[in-house]
Formats: structure tokens, sequence, C-alpha cells
């Protein structure tokens, strides 16, 4: 349990730091939308007020910039879940006894559950080796996704007085994998372990083996053929591995973004029982955070699995 509080630590510390890289090269890039831009009231704006923008807005807003480090509501959300992941785990394992009870019970069923399960997928080696990180992953992950649905969160912080009520247009805080920068940096994380691990366990001349050497036994022209078939499959391959970082990150950040603009429009759809219409759609959404972060596990730990497989010595001729 000491292993995998260290590593939301390490974790998240990485990820919000290639998150506020991101965030300061978009707002580099765009220096209008920062958010320094003053909020706009209903008397500055005249008639646009009828066109408020509703839902939640696609980027995080950036709080504060010390020493040139942007702080995004969306960080402040990372941190608060990592920070009661870590107490949790100090708390539970403050005191370990041989019956465990407790907290410590509920830790130790976890973390012995979600290790049976990593070591059945991609086998008891690699487990060893990496399952600090895809622990991390998941339960990071799970909690930022319900963290993001508690009341308050996207809905307390600076606005601005409209037709339509009162319009919060820079909120607090905001669901951490609401954020592509968080769940991109996230991704490029695992992105650099998974070459780490990749050539710890099969070295160079094994990952460039993996990728372009033709499988199977052949010989002659069928062999010229399949060299020049599986080089161009690995080229392919190159590409796919490129661009995983991003489909990781936009498919956790779009289910997420979507669920929790989902809940808003339930929640105004039937006026005076927004509230009311929104809980089956609260539960949906507690599952829908379980799911993304076991798809988000399993899909890393499935690519470690496929680069980190040693190939198996073919089998001895029959006399």
């Amino acid at each position: 349990m000491a292993v995998i509080w260290r590593g939301i630590l390490l974790f998240v510390f990485v990820s919000t730091s290639v998150s506020a890289g991101l965030a300061l090269l978009a707002s580099t890039k765009s220096p209008s939308a920062t958010a320094n831009t003053p909020v706009k009231t209903a008397k500055d704006t005249g008639n646009s007020s009828e066109k408020v923008q509703h839902g939640l807005s696609p980027k995080a807003v950036e709080l504060a910039r010390p020493f040139g480090f942007p702080v995004t509501n969306s960080m402040v959300v990372s941190w608060i879940v990592a920070i009661a992941l870590i107490a949790f785990a100090q708390f539970a394992t403050r005191k370990m006894n041989s019956v465990p009870s407790g907290a410590q019970n509920f830790s130790e069923w976890l973390i012995e559950g979600l290790y049976k399960f990593l070591a059945g997928i991609i086998g008891q080696h690699l487990a060893e080796r990496t399952f600090w990180f895809f622990a991390t992953v998941f339960l990071f992950v799970l909690f930022a996704n319900w963290v993001g649905l508690v009341p308050g969160v996207g809905s307390i912080g600076w606005g601005a007085q409209t037709s339509h009520g009162f319009v919060v247009s820079q909120p607090l805080f905001r669901g951490a994998n609401a954020d592509v920068n968080m769940t991109l940096a996230m991704a490029l994380v695992f992105f650099a372990c998974w070459i780490v691990w990749a050539l710890r366990e099969v070295g160079v001349k094994g990952f460039a083996k993996e990728l372009f050497a033709p499988k199977g036994e052949s010989e002659g022209v069928l062999r010229v053929l399949l060299v020049v078939v599986f080089f161009a499959a690995g080229c392919l391959e190159v590409v796919s591995i490129l661009f995983r970082p991003i489909s990781l990150s936009f498919r956790l950040y779009g289910n997420i973004f979507a669920g929790e603009n989902l809940l808003e429009a339930m929640s105004k759809l039937v006026p005076g029982f927004g509230w009311l219409v929104a809980i089956p759609f609260y539960f949906l959404e507690l599952i829908m955070g379980l799911v993304q972060a076991l798809v988000f596990m399993l899909l890393t730990a499935v690519f470690t699995m496929l680069i980190c497989q040693h190939e198996e010595a073919p089998a001895a001729a029959h006399s």
C-alpha cells in the first residue's frame, strides 16, 4: 500500500506538471483566452445575455499563475483527489495488524484484488514490475471521475447575473478528467513508462524485432515477401503507437466531459424539478466513472503486455 501512495504522489506530480506545460503552451498560442480576461456582466454585454454559453466550458479556467506556473481549476481537483488518496493510504497503513480490519482490511482487499486481476491479464512477472503504475492510474482516474460529480464542482465560482439567472463562467473546481490537458498528460506519462518497460524487457533489438521482424517460419521468396509485408505493417504500427496517447486522452476526456454536460442539461430540463430528473443520470455517471477508469487501466496494461511479451522458441521438428 505504501508503494501505491508513493506512486499516486509521483504520478500526479508528473501529470500535473505536464498538464501545466500544455496549458502554458495553449495560453501562449492564444493569449486572448487566458483567465485574466474580465468577466462581462449583463450590463456590459447588452443583449448578449441571451447568448450565454450553457454547459461545461471545453477548456479549464486558469485560476492563478505563481512564478509563471499556470494553475487551473482541474489541477486543484486533481490535487484534492491525490491528497485524499494518500491520506487514506497513510491512515489505513499507520498500524498494520496481522488480522486486518476496517480501513486496512478494505485497502488490502482492493489492492490484492487489483493485483490478481492484472496478473491474470499481463502475467505475474510483468505485474510485479508495473502494478504500482496501473493501480495508481485506476484509483486516481476512478476517484477523479467521482469527485467531479460532487455538487459544487463546476457550480461554485465567478460569473455574472443574466436574464437566465446567475451564470458561473469561471468555476473554482472542474473535474480533473474533464480537462483534455490532464488526460493527455496522463497518457504521455504512460507512453514514457511504456518505452522504458519495453526496453527493459526486450531491449532495443527485441523492440525493433517485435515491430518489424516477420513472424513464423518461412524460406526463399516467401521469406522475402514476408519481410516486406511485416516491415510495412511495422511502419503502420509505429504510427498507431504514436497516436495511442491521443486516443487514450480523448477517449477519457470525451466521456467525462460529455457526462458532466449531460448532468447539467438534465438538471435544467424541468424548471424546479431538475434535481429529480438528474438523479438517474448521476447513478449512470457513477458507473461510467468506474468503467472509464477500468478501460484506461486495461488499455495501458494490454499495450504494455503486447510489446513486452517474449517470443516463444519454435517447437522442435518431429522426427
